[in-house]
């Protein structure tokens, strides 16, 4: 059952961290007008990416930590 539990958390942890990655790099975009460039960041989709990514990365160390536990 630990096993089970292990791989739902790493595939969580991967899907997490896709959604993370995405979301950081959506969060700004930029135009160039008449030679400047203009930039825009939605810091609060910035801090949601980041949560994300962290949240994949508690997700991986679980999942990693019952697969890698022998049975007694």
């Amino acid at each position: 059952m630990k096993k089970v539990i292990g791989i739902i958390l790493i595939v969580a942890a991967l899907v997490l961290g896709y959604i993370g990655i995405n979301g950081l790099t959506e969060s700004s975009k930029s135009v160039e007008l008449l030679g400047i460039e203009i930039t825009a960041e939605d810091g609060s989709a910035k801090q949601n990416a980041y949560i994300e990514l962290g949240l994949g990365v508690v997700a991986l160390v679980g999942g990693l930590f019952l697969l890698g536990q022998k049975k007694k």
